[in-house]
Parts: C-alpha cells; sequence; structure tokens
C-alpha cells in the first residue's frame, strides 16, 4: 500500500492507497454517503487518522461551485431549546462536511432577520437554517426572495422552505395524557410566552388531550420560560389550590413552580403532581427528581442537515421531517390520592 510523500501534505488518492479502496469509496466515507460497508468505513477511516488526511475544501468549493457554508439564524440563544438546537446542528453540520456561519439576534424584526440572510448571501452560503422561534418569522423569510434552500426549525415546510421540528403538540399530550392515567382530572397548564411556536403548540396539545378526556381546560397560566415567572405562577396555584396536576412549559419554569409549593406547603406529588418538558441535565436532581417530556437536539440537529443536504446536493423539494419526544417519569408525578 502506498504512502503520502514526506514534502507534501497526504491526498485522498494516498488514503485510497493505504486503505485499500477506490477513491470514490474514500469520496463517499468523507462525505458521509451511507452506501459504505462499516468495515470498509473503519479502514478508511483508520487511514486517514493514520495518515493525518485533510480534505481541501477551497479545491473542492471550486469543482461543486459550493462554499460548504451553512448559515444559521438564530434568537433567543440564551434559552436552552434553541441553544441545545444549535448546538445540534453545529454537531451535525461539522460531521458532514460543512462549515457554520451564525447570525445571532438581538430581536427578531424584520429588518434584522434580512441583514442576517445579506450576511449569509455575501458569504456565499449553500443553505440557511433558522432557528428563530417567533411568529411571523416565515412570512418574514417568504418577503426576501431566497436563492438558498431554507431550513425552519420548529415548523413545517412552507412553500419553498423546509421545516425540521419535535413534535411539541404530542409531547405536551404525552405528558397530561400521563396525568389523566394517574387519576387527575384538574390539570393545569403554565405555558411559556404564547408568540413562541413552540410554546403555542404545547398549550394546544395540552387543550386537546383535556378536551379529549372531557376535561376543563381553562386554567392556563402565560410565564416566560425563567424560573422566576414559574415561581410566581406557582405562588397563585398555591394560594387557590384548584390543580391537583400541572403541565409547566419548561424545566426551568417548574424548578420556579417547585419553590413555590415548597414554601406554601404544597407537597409534590402528594398534594400536587408536575411535569416539565425539555428534560434539561438537572430535571433528574430537582426535589422531587421531575417527570418531564424529552427533546433530541442532537437528533434534531442531525435532521435538519440531512433535509439541507438532499436539497443542496440532491436538488430535492422542500419537506417536514419530525422528531418524536419522548415521557421521562420520575418522581415528581403519582397517582391521585
Amino acid at each position: 500500500m502506498g504512502n503520502a510523500s514526506p514534502t507534501r501534505p497526504p491526498r485522498l488518492e494516498d488514503v485510497a492507497s493505504h486503505a485499500g479502496v477506490s477513491h470514490q469509496t474514500v469520496s463517499r466515507v468523507v462525505n458521509n454517503h451511507p452506501n459504505v460497508s462499516k468495515a470498509t468505513r473503519e479502514r478508511v477511516e483508520a487511514a486517514i487518522a493514520e495518515l493525518g488526511y485533510r480534505r481541501n475544501t477551497a479545491a473542492r468549493s471550486l469543482v461543486t461551485r459550493r462554499s460548504q457554508i451553512i448559515g444559521v439564524l438564530g434568537t433567543e440563544l440564551a434559552q436552552y431549546g434553541p441553544a441545545n438546537t444549535l448546538l445540534g446542528v453545529q454537531q451535525a453540520a461539522r460531521e458532514a462536511g460543512y462549515f457554520v456561519s451564525i447570525a445571532a439576534l438581538k430581536e427578531s424584526g424584520a429588518d434584522s432577520i434580512a441583514d442576517a440572510v445579506r450576511y449569509f448571501t455575501d458569504q456565499g452560503a449553500d443553505g440557511i437554517i433558522v432557528i428563530v422561534p417567533h411568529d411571523g418569522t416565515v412570512q418574514t423569510l417568504e418577503g426576501l426572495n431566497l436563492a438558498v434552500p431554507v431550513v425552519v426549525v420548529g415548523a413545517g415546510s412552507h412553500g419553498r422552505f423546509s421545516g425540521a421540528m419535535v413534535d411539541q403538540k404530542r409531547g405536551a399530550r404525552l405528558a397530561v395524557a400521563h396525568l389523566i392515567s394517574q387519576g387527575h382530572r384538574r390539570i393545569g397548564h403554565i405555558s411559556g410566552p404564547l408568540d413562541w411556536i413552540d410554546a403555542a403548540a404545547r398549550a394546544e396539545g395540552w387543550r386537546e388531550e383535556l378536551t379529549s378526556a372531557r376535561l376543563a381546560d381553562d386554567l392556563l397560566l402565560e410565564g416566560d420560560w425563567s424560573a422566576g415567572s414559574g415561581y410566581r405562577m406557582g405562588q397563585r396555584l398555591a394560594a387557590g389550590r384548584t390543580a391537583t396536576a400541572v403541565f409547566v412549559g419548561n424545566d426551568q419554569m417548574a424548578l420556579g413552580l417547585l419553590r413555590a409549593f415548597s414554601e406554601a406547603g404544597v407537597r409534590v406529588p402528594q398534594d400536587v403532581s408536575l411535569v416539565g418538558f425539555d428534560d434539561q441535565p438537572e430535571a433528574a436532581y430537582f426535589t422531587p427528581p421531575l417527570t418531564t417530556v424529552r427533546q433530541d437536539f442532537e437528533e434534531l440537529g442531525r435532521r435538519c442537515m440531512d433535509v439541507m443536504r438532499t436539497q443542496i446536493e440532491d436538488g430535492a423539494a422542500s419537506s417536514t421531517t419530525v422528531v418524536d419526544p419522548e415521557l421521562v417519569v420520575r418522581g415528581s408525578t403519582s397517582p391521585l390520592p
């Protein structure tokens, strides 16, 4: 098997010779194409590591006329959901051989979105992934006549735009169905800001599951995702004592709710059962450990890039990919006494 000359960096042909495969096979491995056997992939990856091969992205761009850059437009990146969605997209893009350029917006107004899109256009981005969780984002993008593929996270496909989402409504229904199965009939909901796509979908799922069980859906309080807002809503619920269970729109607000209930002498789950949303790493260490709905942000990132690549590399039409959430049952829920 051949080796690279010590006077030049290793090339793709050197990897192919070292691994005993064709250069097309090495190209497939480097570009993460699925039709490569596990054994062959491992042999090529071992040769890449041994030779220290790094592909020449600049030369590849000249051939393909693609920059290998994906623009990611995001707001509210301090929040757990958008931040972890961004991490998932970054990881998936890197594994697929793309670079990520990020435009983090302080607010999601039309002018800010248009400026960010121009920034990506100037860089020659091959596509744009949008992590802007507010209503109206898609309408703003539609007015910009974009010439590259766009994937909107948190929404279904809209015309030329693809969508990638966790099924928020299904997650909410899983949470409420669990509480109903425990015998609870008075189930409240503390939502996130209802101008967020995800918050509105979770509230809708809460309402639909209650309606299907012929239960009242009139105990809805709107928070702002923070533990502080959960604390304030918890004080109101503790004073009223109107619910035996509460579905909370995220784990941070659930943490504040637990504090308010503890101060008011409301026991969880003996007096009130509690379900959160997200499954933050800390959720298992709340007192009591929090039953919650898990979102797989790593999988969401992979799905985003799968959809993006089929449009960039294969010219596929826009589509929607949906990741199913998972209910994680812990100590904050129990059967109604």
